[in-house]
């Protein structure tokens, strides 16, 4: 499926396609640029639609509590005022023209962005599609495998709101073993977007052809950080988080660290949290799919440490599971409900973190108000970009920035005009 100009067209046109997209590129640029008013109010008529039941049909496919969380949140990050507060808190008042002693700096869009995005969270294609147009950019996305559709929906939606987006959005529902129509598509971006592993960034970076700007959102690993002994509802939080996320997300949290070294105080947090996860699970409304999951991903893992002969203990619970390891480095955990958990000292953070110092994200910090600053200060140092309750690990805040960087900022690049004598 290919999506060009507001027309969806059939797989089979995805040649002339590519071989009239330089010059409707060039065209685009010609023309006066787009402004970011326009992007917003055709969100607001979207989500105007989007209230009138205009997708419910699609939604209604794929229904899940996390899709239905997820698309809750970026309904939200999609209203004016939230648009408006992002602008000016990413751009940093950089859309208006300065004056300098030698004349003036502007900035301007990038160009074309083309963006590589990730499937673990249905609608955010379609996000970063709306980002890219913030900035006045034409945006080439590259649909995950498996995409539900709904990105697709979205944007046909937004630009049918407001035709003066169409020739800002293509969207290609190509493979990634497509490397031909992938590096023709590179070959035409000031800027490659780039969400995925490890595999996928080295794969864009090779294709992106000198001067192209590659920004990376890689996969990330969050955790829980747990200092004393903590409230019943914050730990029935982070339990929720657990078993809603899956541990999907790059904010997701995979281990919970606590602090301290005592093994014997560890196992005693595993024996009174794993009744707290259980529970959590049993609420979670999980699809039978989901608890299949959940079941096949836990039993993998105890097998696994059975064939390592791992010393790490696992307390099993119904749909989930707690498993005590001897170690202390940050890793993937089983998912699906299945939580590991670990002994960190706070004065051992900065060391034990280091080896993924790149790769940190989302911290649910649970502790104290009175040890909050500390470790707040301790985290940050070790290189996390986000520390939230156990609650928001993987709520969207309006005006954070991502992995630690404002995305629009880098959308932009800057023009210095030299004023004639």
């Amino acid at each position: 499926m290919i999506f060009a100009k507001g027309t969806i067209l059939p797989p089979e046109q995805l040649p002339q396609v590519l071989e009239r997209l330089p010059e409707d590129l060039i065209a685009v640029r010609s023309q006066p640029p787009l402004t970011s008013k326009v992007v917003i109010d055709a969100c607001q008529r979207l989500l105007e639609r989007l209230d009138r039941g205009e997708l419910d049909g699609l939604i209604a496919q794929y229904a899940t509590p996390q899709l239905l969380s997820a698309l809750e949140q970026y309904r939200y990050l999609l209203r004016p005022e939230s648009l408006e507060y992002k602008l000016s808190v990413e751009t940093g008042g950089l859309l208006s023209v300065e004056d300098r002693p030698f004349g003036r700096t502007a900035a301007v869009p990038l160009g074309t962005l083309l963006h590589i995005t990730a499937g673990n969270l249905d609608g955010l294609p379609a996000f970063s599609v709306v980002e890219g147009l913030l900035t006045g950019n034409v945006n080439l996305l590259k649909l995950p495998s498996g995409d539900s559709g709904l990105s697709l929906a979205l944007l046909k939606l937004l630009t049918d709101t407001e035709p003066k987006l169409a020739p800002y959005v293509y969207v290609f529902s190509i493979p990634s073993s497509d490397r031909s129509s992938l590096q023709a598509l590179a070959n035409l971006s000031d800027g490659i977007v780039t969400w995925g592993g490890d595999e996928a960034i080295r794969a864009m970076r090779a294709m992106a052809p000198a001067g192209c700007k590659l920004m990376e959102w890689g996969h990330r690993l969050s955790f829980a950080y747990l200092s004393g002994e903590g409230r019943g509802e914050e730990l029935e939080a982070l339990a929720g988080h657990i078993i809603q996320t899956g541990g999907l997300l790059c904010s997701s949290c995979q281990v919970i660290y606590l602090d301290t070294a005592d093994l014997d105080r560890a196992r005693h947090f595993c024996q009174s949290f794993l009744p707290i996860l259980e529970r959590a699970a049993a609420q979670g409304h999980q699809t039978p799919g989901q608890a299949a999951m959940a079941t096949l991903h836990g039993y993998e893992h105890r097998l696994e440490l059975a064939v390592e002969g791992s010393s790490a203990e696992v307390f099993q619970g119904r749909g989930c599971s707690v498993t005590l390891c001897p170690d202390r480095a940050l890793e993937l955990s089983p998912l699906h409900g299945n939580v590991l958990v670990k002994c960190l000292p706070r004065n051992e953070l900065a060391a034990a973190l280091f080896s993924q110092r790149g790769r940190l994200q989302t911290v649910g910090l649970l502790c104290p108000p009175q040890e909050r600053r500390e470790l707040c200060q301790r985290l940050s140092r070790a290189g996390v970009t986000r520390i939230t309750t156990a609650a928001h690990m993987s709520e969207p805040f309006l005006g954070e920035c991502h992995d630690g960087e404002y995305p629009l900022r880098r959308y932009l690049r800057l023009v210095d005009v030299e004023a004639p004598l």
